[in-house]
């Protein structure tokens, strides 16, 4: 499991396994699906799921699923499932539960947590 978080949980690589659910894609097109990423990226995450045997490159250069990378699109749509529900719970919040959020502080970026919040009791 930890190894499957771990090639999963890198920068893209999901993103990658879900633009390549439907249809093989170049590199260029496949790029430019996933906001322009950097080549060096984009190029380094399609050989860690080369590698991981969840995404082969067929041929004519285009990048594909392999049964293995369909199984692990698959296992995720529970995830997908989840977050359209959150979207909508977030989406139903009141303007004023908006405006009570931003001003409980920024968010520090280390840990999720709200500046000042370390590890404490949550409310």
């Amino acid at each position: 499991m930890r190894a499957a978080l771990d090639l999963f949980g890198r920068r893209w690589s999901l993103r990658l396994l879900w633009e390549l659910r439907a249809d093989p894609l170049g590199f260029r097109p496949l790029q430019k699906r996933c906001d322009g990423m950097s080549s060096s990226v984009l190029r380094q995450r399609l050989t860690e799921l080369l590698a991981a045997r969840v995404v082969r490159q067929l041929p004519d250069a285009r990048y594909t699923l392999t049964p293995l990378g369909q199984e692990a699109c698959q296992a995720l749509h529970p995830l997908v499932r989840w977050a359209d529900r959150w979207a909508v719970e977030i989406g139903s919040r009141t303007e004023a539960e908006q405006a009570s959020s931003r001003a409980e502080g920024p968010i520090d970026g280390r840990s999720g947590d709200r500046a000042g919040d370390r590890g404490g009791r949550r409310s």
